[in-house]
């Protein structure tokens, strides 16, 4: 059995709903003896930053991922923390969102005599405080890097990104998410008398094409258009006789490079002129992309064809992950995992042979970076 395969089943029985990391650091210190481990604790959140140096040269590889899960749910057919195996599978929260990848690079961290070549430092970055906030985890580990001259010059984060054989789909960016909150004023009264209302459902319907389901920009060859898509529309009392006081429009935007909170607030402004209006926007999550030339992208897709003789799709799609945080302090970063069809799923599942492979590809990625100078 494949190391990798029995770090994983340890890992799954820990019942790791964020932000508690139940003792998973210690162990995985306990695997990885050469490196230099270090806690950095915030706000009740502890993350984990291990580093090894081979050589003097200053490149600087990081592996990344979390280990805290969403609750379980109801309706499993197994214990969600048990890490059962049946028919080549391995059952239990988190098996692919995302211990299968973290138990896959640390398998390959251990195998230090296969890395040939390689100089410089290679680090690990864990965090139990991904699936909640993610505001106290990975981003804080960075800020602290920075400050000490000591980012990486390319980050893999192990989410699971493939659809149909691991590696087939590799990250190279991700959308932003931005939500907001609508309310168009008016003044409630008596339908039999509109003269005296001001009724706010007809002051938006001339303009309402404009927001809901309006692209912001066209998008480009990595990003789909920054749609507006409303999600609640509401007002009035549920009566016939009435008009609203207020109309309140929720909407969210998957956003673009190309778009931002100022932009979608610029665009409201000058289609609500003349509308007395609140707009609350807050930005969940911002757009990045690591560029198509990048080193540490032709590394990934150059492992991958060797390995399955396939091109794996450069893509942004899908929702948020911390390689936001490594984009933002100015990391080349990817996200290379397992399937994901089951994640945050009842009765969540990962392949063993997915885990293997993803080891192996992690381990080809490390000696490759010494090729990258």
């Amino acid at each position: 059995m494949s190391e990798s395969i029995e770090i994983l089943k340890h890992l799954v029985r820990k019942k790791s709903i964020t932000p508690n990391e139940e003792g998973i650091y210690d162990y995985i210190q306990q695997l990885l003896p050469t490196f230099q481990h270090e806690f950095i604790e915030c706000h009740n959140v502890k993350n984990l930053y291990s580093t090894c140096v081979f050589g003097e040269d200053a490149l600087h590889v990081c592996f990344a991922g979390h280990i805290d899960v969403v609750p379980e749910g109801e309706g499993w057919s197994m214990q969600p923390f048990g890490a059962e195996q049946r028919d080549g599978y391995i059952y239990g929260r988190g098996t692919q969102d995302m211990k299968g990848g973290v138990a896959a690079f640390v398998a390959a961290l251990r195998q230090q005599e296969l890395w040939n070549g390689f100089k410089g430092k290679i680090s690990m970055i864990l965090t139990s405080d991904e699936e909640g906030d993610a505001i106290h985890g990975t981003q804080e580990v960075l800020k602290l890097l920075k400050q000490r001259n000591e980012l990486p010059d390319y980050a893999i984060v192990a989410e699971p990104t493939a659809v149909q054989w691991v590696g087939d789909t590799i990250k190279i960016g991700r959308r932003g998410s931005i939500n907001g909150v609508l309310s168009i004023k008016g003044k409630q009264g008596h339908v039999a008398y509109p003269a005296k209302c001001d009724n706010p459902v007809e002051k938006i319907a001339p303009v309402l094409s404009q927001i809901a389901g309006y692209d912001l920009d066209e998008g480009d060859e990595y990003f789909e258009p920054s749609k507006i898509v409303v999600t609640d529309i509401r007002g009035g009392l549920q009566t016939s006789n009435v008009t609203p006081g207020e109309l309140k429009i929720m909407f969210n935007i998957r956003n673009s490079t190309q778009s931002s909170k100022e932009s979608v607030q610029q665009h409201l402004e000058k289609v609500l002129q003349g509308i007395s209006y609140t707009l609350e926007l807050k930005a969940s999550s911002f757009p990045f992309l690591t560029q198509r030339d990048s080193p540490l992208v032709h590394k990934c897709v150059d492992v991958l064809w060797k390995h399955y003789h396939k091109m794996p799709t450069l893509s942004t799609s899908g929702g948020t992950s911390d390689a936001k945080y490594f984009a933002a302090f100015g990391v080349d970063v990817v996200e290379c995992g397992v399937c994901n069809d089951r994640i945050h799923a009842v009765d969540e599942r990962v392949h063993q042979d997915e885990i293997i492979q993803l080891e192996g590809i992690f381990i080809d990625l490390i000696k490759s970076f010494s090729k990258i100078n």
